[in-house]
């Protein structure tokens, strides 16, 4: 049975303007326990691909010819996100809601098979940004290959961004065994970004 999570409606006014996000964002590697809130792991999916133009469908980050080929799949650690429960979810943007893939809490996993980078099992949540290259490929050939990479660099900057806008901190890791990570996501998709999101230790 497919279970699905409907999340809340975005905000579209933050508290901190473009400019203090942008010079606030660091590279945080330690996270406290405290959980993320429901909402906010709504508007971190909404940042990175969320539907802003209902019409055409366009999306929050630039997509080459609108292939669209990223996609996100939330980790959450046991007691990570207040309501959700732990286990591995793809975020469907069409109607802003999550799939559940697992109901299991697969972060230490990840953790391992991202070279043990142990504050990937500290963070709350790790979005993973996984890419369906032929999505693009179909139209643009090989050089489709460099704009996927490009997408997902808009959507990293993204995700970065609104997390500082939440009172949140992130880092992007890349340094992971695909075909690991790519079991755990149980998908075709490649991946190509980790990223830890939670509340700075300290």
């Amino acid at each position: 049975m497919l279970i699905t999570l409907k999340l809340p409606k975005p905000k579209l006014k933050g508290a901190l303007s473009l400019e203090e996000a942008i010079s606030a964002r660091r590279s945080v590697r330690v996270y406290s326990a405290a959980p993320i809130s429901f909402e906010d792991l709504s508007q971190l999916l909404w940042a990175a691909q969320g539907i802003t133009e209902p019409e055409s469908g366009g999306r929050s980050a630039p997509s080459a010819g609108a292939t669209y080929p990223l996609e996100l799949f939330a980790f959450v650690r046991q007691g990570g996100v207040k309501g959700v429960d732990a286990g591995v979810y793809r975020y469907r943007p069409f109607d802003h809601s999550l799939i559940k893939v697992s109901s299991e809490d697969k972060v230490k996993a990840l953790m391992e098979v991202a070279l043990c980078q142990e504050f990937i099992a500290e963070a709350p949540l790790n979005i993973v940004v996984a890419a369906k290259y032929e999505r693009t490929t179909m139209r643009y050939g090989s050089r489709g290959i460099r704009y996927v990479h490009i997408e997902a660099g808009h959507v990293g900057q993204n995700i970065s961004l609104e997390a500082v806008s939440l009172g949140l901190a992130s880092v992007m890791v890349g340094a992971f065994n695909d075909n690991a990570v790519k079991k755990l996501l149980n998908d075709e998709a490649e991946p190509l970004y980790i990223i830890p999101v939670g509340y700075r230790a300290g």
